[in-house]
Formats: C-alpha cells, sequence, structure tokens
C-alpha cells in the first residue's frame, strides 16, 4: 500500500463536474493498492496517518497531529502510485491489485480511519475524477507499508 499524503488548507474531489468529496484543513491522501494489501497494511498506514505530526505548532515547528488540529482527510484512490516506472517509457502495473480487491481495501481503509475517530470524505473508486488542493507548505509525504 501506498500512500501520497499532502497537507492542505483546502481540498476537494469532482467527478463529471461534480464536487463529491471536500474538506478544508487537514490531508489529503492518495491511496494506491497493491495485491498483497490487507488488513496488516491497512492498520499501519491509517495508525501512522492518525498519529503522524505533520501540522505546525505555535512555534511553526511540525509537532501536531491531524486530531490535535481537528482536521480533516480527503481520500483519493490513484492506482498509478503503484506503477513500474521502471523500465521502458510505458507504466507497469503487475503490482497493483484487482479493481475488486482494491475497491475492497480502499473502502476498508476508509472505515478504519473512520471508526479511529476521523473526519474523512472520499473520491469516486474507480472514476476519472479532478482533483483540487492547496497544498499548505508545501508539504508532502510518501509512505509505503
Amino acid at each position: 500500500m501506498i500512500g501520497l499524503i499532502q497537507r492542505v488548507t483546502e481540498a476537494h474531489v469532482a467527478v463529471s463536474g461534480n464536487i463529491v468529496g471536500q474538506i478544508g484543513k487537514g490531508m489529503v491522501v492518495l491511496l494506491g493498492v497493491e495485491k498483497e494489501d490487507g488488513d496488516t497494511q491497512i492498520e499501519k498506514l491509517t495508525n501512522k496517518l492518525c498519529r503522524y505530526r505533520m501540522f505546525n505548532d505555535d512555534q511553526g515547528k511540525m509537532n501536531l497531529d491531524i486530531s490535535q488540529i481537528d482536521g480533516e482527510i480527503l481520500v483519493v484512490s490513484q492506482f498509478t502510485l503503484v506503477a513500474d516506472t521502471q523500465k521502458g517509457n510505458r507504466p507497469g502495473f503487475s503490482r497493483g491489485a484487482t479493481p475488486a480487491h482494491g475497491k475492497a481495501i480502499y473502502s476498508q481503509f476508509i472505515e478504519t480511519l473512520k471508526h479511529k475517530g476521523m473526519n474523512v470524505a472520499t473520491g469516486e473508486f474507480g472514476a476519472d475524477m479532478q482533483v483540487g488542493l492547496v497544498n499548505d507548505g508545501p508539504v508532502t509525504f510518501h509512505f509505503h507499508v
């Protein structure tokens, strides 16, 4: 499982011109699901996101986690994160989950975040989405669990 995490002041995702998910201050999680991903990877990444100190305190240091700023999370599925780009000029997706497995893991990931008390908005799995965000910092982290 790969997560590309961006600290944002606001973000939204649209499908066919309609906004399907929107947040204020918080983080955008672009989520790539691999073939072997399951409960272990979901638990590791959700725990990391809930505890990751990427928000500034009063002194401007990254000492606060998402709950300490009462932040929101926008989760967007992005299978291209699992692409193999090492060979040739075309990405390979052999590490990626099947659509059925990817959707199940994506849904379980979202439910796990909600169960941990996070305020979560989402994109639409498998849809052609347009994501708009204001990256705060910019601050972006890459996790591979």
